[in-house]
């Protein structure tokens, strides 16, 4: 379960245990077998303090903090804001105090949480070399043969952990974790997860296999950072615009994008993407990045960064015809407005929190659920993007000593139908 307190202002998420509850290896060599449990390294939650302090610390009749605002607000007078700078500060005004109160409110017990919390490894985090190799190898498989690529690959407990994983949709079909290779190197893949590893250039292979009752996405948006950094890619509006969302959509499928608080991005998804997808915005959400005491990773008034990511919430509306009458069940519900999904960030880029759980109840029963530019992959979602592998290489995770007596563990061999909203106790086989 990755939400631990729910409240009508939103949700306080545990990322951390939501990712850990999946990663078991059992050697099977009975009477005597041992489990490994994998958990995502600690250190990439650790979010003891805020990255930027928060005024108010006393200094001899004024505060750094103080002198700090007062520097900016000098900067500031030499030149005018330009319009998208009014536009964010007036954005930041609606939502500010909203998000204030609300966040208080949901990490109110936040600490009794972190109580018998698992520490880290005390490791130094790892360097993973394969982050740029999987950009490289989709840019490779635009040389592979469409025959190749349409196959749908599908792992079963026989399947050997060598595999083609390389834009091939490939399918775990086991309720248990697995672990693979793909160029000497190691992934840890979900239970009931599928995933094609391609860029947008073979986006198409998705097509046919499912229709999704929910899709998110995160699109890796330009912005001034992004030109300043050769090893990250970016997206302009009308590539985006060209994702084949609608062919992907169940009828009333949910759509979520995530935003970057430039309000030209959300300008775009609102009166741009959406409309030539035929999705109608339904709510605006927040997520808050908050630490492990409850406190803003950034003053929520910073001038420079935000605290939080906005989430623009759709409904495919398709047409009448594609429609029929399967709309009764998503289109009628109402989707709230203006809610909170409060966690401890993950220390490294773009690692959002789920949203599998906050999603209930409005879409259809047992969804079926797609994740566009994914960066790892999630039990019972399908994920696609050029670096859709890389959350999961090994070196991201830290292996437990053996266990005693997990013979419930080792004994599973049932394929009931998969819910990841349940407690489950997923295996890797190696």
């Amino acid at each position: 379960m990755s939400v631990v307190r729910s409240d009508p202002v939103g949700w306080l998420v545990d990322h951390q245990s939501y990712i850990n509850q999946w990663y078991r290896c059992c050697h099977h060599s009975p009477p005597d077998a041992h489990c490994h449990r994998y958990v995502f390294r600690a250190e990439y939650f650790d979010v003891e303090k805020p990255h930027i302090a928060e005024p108010g610390t006393p200094s001899q009749g004024s505060t750094a903090s103080d002198r700090g605002l007062k520097g900016r607000k000098r900067k500031r007078k030499e030149r005018e804001l330009n319009q998208g700078e009014v536009e964010a500060l007036e954005y930041h005004e609606k939502v500010s105090l909203a998000i204030q109160d609300g966040a208080r409110k949901l990490v109110e017990h936040m600490e009794a949480q972190e109580t018998g919390r698992e520490g880290g490894s005390g490791q130094e985090m790892a360097v993973v070399l394969a982050d740029s190799m999987l950009i490289e190898l989709c840019s490779m498989a635009k040389h592979l043969s469409e025959e190749t690529q349409q196959q749908v690959q599908v792992i079963t407990d026989e399947s050997e952990a060598v595999l083609e994983l390389l834009g091939r949709l490939t399918e775990n079909s086991t309720g248990r974790a697995r672990l693979v290779r793909l160029m000497g190197h190691h992934y840890l893949l979900p239970p009931r997860c599928s995933f094609l590893l391609s860029d947008i250039s073979r986006v198409q292979l998705l097509l046919g296999y499912k229709k999704y009752d929910v899709i998110t996405l995160d699109p890796p948006w330009e912005n001034k950072s992004v030109k300043r950094s050769k090893g990250y890619s970016h997206l302009f509006p009308w590539q985006i615009r060209q994702l084949p969302v609608p062919l992907l959509s169940a009828p009333g499928c949910l759509v979520v994008c995530w935003v970057t608080n430039r309000q030209k991005h959300l300008h775009f998804v609102k009166e741009e993407l959406y409309p030539s997808w035929s999705v109608h915005v339904v709510a605006e959400w927040h997520w808050v990045k908050v630490t492990r005491h409850g406190d803003f990773v950034v003053p929520l008034d910073s001038i420079h960064k935000k605290p939080y990511e906005i989430l623009v919430l759709g409904r495919y509306m398709g047409s009448s015809a594609q429609q029929g009458g399967e709309d009764v069940i998503t289109g009628n519900v109402t989707v709230p407005d203006r809610k909170l999904i409060v966690s401890v960030p993950c220390r490294l880029h773009s690692h959002k929190p789920p949203l599998g759980e906050v999603l209930k109840g409005l879409t259809v029963p047992h969804p079926e659920c797609l994740e566009l530019f994914a960066r790892n992959l999630q039990p019972g979602w399908t994920s696609w993007g050029n670096e859709v592998l890389r959350f999961q290489h090994l070196s991201y995770f830290q292996q437990l000593g053996p266990e005693q007596g997990e013979q419930s563990c080792c004994n599973s061999q049932t394929h009931q139908p998969f819910d990841p909203s349940l407690p489950q106790q997923p295996f890797v086989e190696q």
